[in-house]
This record gives structure tokens, C-alpha cells and sequence, in this order.
């Protein structure tokens, strides 16, 4: 317990505002209680399989449940857990995963694809609305970005509840990024997502990266600092950027003003770029001009960057 709530509390800090637990058994069913008690952001229980740790989850003060349409049982279970749902005031999210699918699904497809995903979506959303339940979340997720993006439209074009994004099981940190990326910002950048979650097989803080620079990258978020800075091309006039880069997304990763910082290394794009940024350098050989809202400050040394970028983000109203 201890260590999730530790876990929670730094994710939180991070800018996560959701957080998922697995409940595997009624001893992690009965553990939220306690640990819903020590966190500040919304608890989300993810039940497989025993329809009644949901119910246990339910009495432990959880302020979501996602159930999976392939392993949850028949109907008369997800009517029980709509029911104590309703009493409690919980929403429920329907967790489609392309691998879980329902057995009767697969015979009919053969295969997981964007059309059985969206059935078995669809079959899950008719129960809740037949139990007059409408206060749902919706997800499609597939470590296939093709299928993940294609199934997401065609629910999107039949229903109007909110829809969480997501590529599971994407793989590690730098692959996944990628993969994430390209499937939740696609269909965010059409209008289709209320929430998201990136999954990647490392540390979840990563996860959080992730998913507050895919939002700030559309403007969906308006938190956290904002690096503009230069490939390393043969322009480049100061070697050593890619490290002043690292040190300064370093300094200010919880850092959470809505600002533009440029840091360039170049006389092509260098001044104009830092110019337009909120704040900026523009860096020549052993030296930057350092720029706040358009004015030039006055030249520094370029040992002194990272520093006074930081001072000046700090500082910034």
C-alpha cells in the first residue's frame, strides 16, 4: 500500500490526473480503500475476470471502474456491477482490448480488427443503456496503431460518450513513444479523445511525459515549458547544445508555467526563433544572446545557459 500511494503522490506531482490500479484479488480490491484515503487525484479500478471485485472496489470509496468486455462474464454480471455503479454514483469505463476480445466476437471475425472491436464496444454500450446506465467511457485499444486509430472512427461516428485514447502495450520508452504518439495524436488532432493514456514498458513517469507533450504539441495543455531547439546540422556553431538541452529539460521537468523557451545554435533560424519564444538564446561560437518576450538581455557565456535559462523561467510574469 505504502508504495503505491508513493508511486501515486509522484505521478501526481508529474502531472498525471488520473491513475489506473490493477485489482488482481480481493486483497487489492480492499487495499484502495486505504490508499484512495492518502492520494488527491481520482483512483480508476481495473477489474478482470471476478465481476465481484468490482463490487469490493466499489465499497472501497473508487471513483471509476473500467471492466473488460472479454473476460467480465455475461450479462447478468455487468448488470450487477451497472447496479452498484448506479448506487454508488461511479462511472464505468468499457475497456475494449484487441486481445481479450469476447470468444463469440472472434468466431464471427476470425481475427481481432477495427469492426469487432467497435462490436464488442457497441454490444457493452446496449446493456448499460438497457439498464438505463449512461454514464460511461469508452475504449478501443490495440498495440496496433493502424487498427487502434481505425476502430476509434468508426465508434466515434456511431456514439457521442466520452472515449478514452490509448495504443496498449506499446513497448519500450522510445519505440512506444513513437507508436503512442502517432495513434493518440492523430485522432486528437481530429477532434476524437476526452482523456489518454500512454503505456509503456518502463517507468510510468515516462508515460506522463509522454502524454502532457503529445497534449501541449496540439495546445490541449496549456502546462509545463515548451523547448524549441535546433537538430545538429552542419550550421550548428555550438557543439555543445544537445547537452545544454538535456541539463535544461532536466532543470525544469516539474516546472509547470505555460512557456516557450528556444535554445539555438544557428545564425539561420537562431534569432528570429529565439526573438518569437518567450524566452530564448541564440548561441554562437562560446557565447548566446539571451532574449526575454522579444528584447535582447545582453550576452552570456555559454557555460552560463542552462543557469540563466532557468534563473529566467523561474523569474518569468
Amino acid at each position: 500500500i505504502d508504495a503505491t500511494v508513493e508511486q501515486i503522490r509522484e505521478l501526481a506531482v508529474a502531472g498525471c490526473e488520473i491513475v489506473r490500479c490493477a485489482v488482481p484479488n480481493e486483497k487489492a480490491a480492499e487495499a484502495l480503500k486505504e490508499i484512495i484515503g492518502q492520494v488527491q487525484i481520482p483512483v480508476v479500478a481495473d477489474i478482470h475476470f471476478n465481476y465481484r471485485l468490482a463490487l469490493i472496489s466499489l465499497e472501497s470509496g473508487v471513483h471509476k471502474i473500467r471492466i473488460n468486455p472479454g473476460n467480465i462474464g455475461d450479462r447478468r454480471r455487468a448488470e450487477t456491477v451497472l447496479s452498484a455503479c448506479r448506487e454508488h454514483g461511479v462511472p464505468i469505463r468499457i475497456g475494449v482490448n484487441a486481445g481479450s476480445l469476447e470468444p463469440h466476437i472472434l468466431q464471427k471475425y476470425r481475427h481481432s480488427c477495427p469492426e469487432a472491436m467497435v462490436e464488442s464496444a457497441l454490444h457493452h454500450i446496449h446493456i448499460c443503456e438497457d439498464n438505463k446506465f449512461q454514464d460511461i467511457v469508452i475504449s478501443l485499444k490495440s498495440s496496433d496503431v493502424n487498427m487502434m486509430i481505425a476502430a476509434y472512427r468508426q465508434l466515434a461516428e456511431r456514439v457521442e460518450y466520452p472515449l478514452h485514447l490509448g495504443v496498449t502495450e506499446a513497448g519500450p520508452v522510445w519505440s512506444g513513444t513513437i507508436k503512442s504518439t502517432v495513434g493518440i495524436g492523430t485522432l486528437l488532432a481530429e477532434g476524437i479523445g476526452d482523456t489518454i493514456r500512454v503505456s509503456l514498458t518502463g517507468n510510468p513517469h515516462e508515460e506522463v511525459r509522454v502524454g502532457r507533450e503529445i497534449l501541449k504539441s496540439l495546445g490541449l495543455l496549456k502546462k509545463g515549458v515548451t523547448i524549441i531547439s535546433c537538430p545538429t546540422c552542419g550550421r550548428l556553431d555550438t557543439p555543445e547544445l544537445a547537452d545544454i538541452v538535456v541539463a535544461l529539460e532536466k532543470r525544469i521537468e516539474n516546472i509547470d508555467k505555460n512557456l516557450t523557451v528556444a535554445v539555438m545554435g544557428c545564425a539561420v533560424n537562431g534569432p528570429g526563433e529565439a526573438r518569437e519564444a518567450d524566452i530564448g538564446v541564440a548561441c554562437g561560437r562560446g557565447e548566446a544572446l539571451l532574449f526575454r518576450k522579444g528584447r535582447v538581455l545582453g550576452k552570456i557565456h555559454s557555460n552560463q545557459i542552462v543557469d540563466r535559462l532557468y534563473q529566467e523561467i523561474v523569474n518569468f510574469r
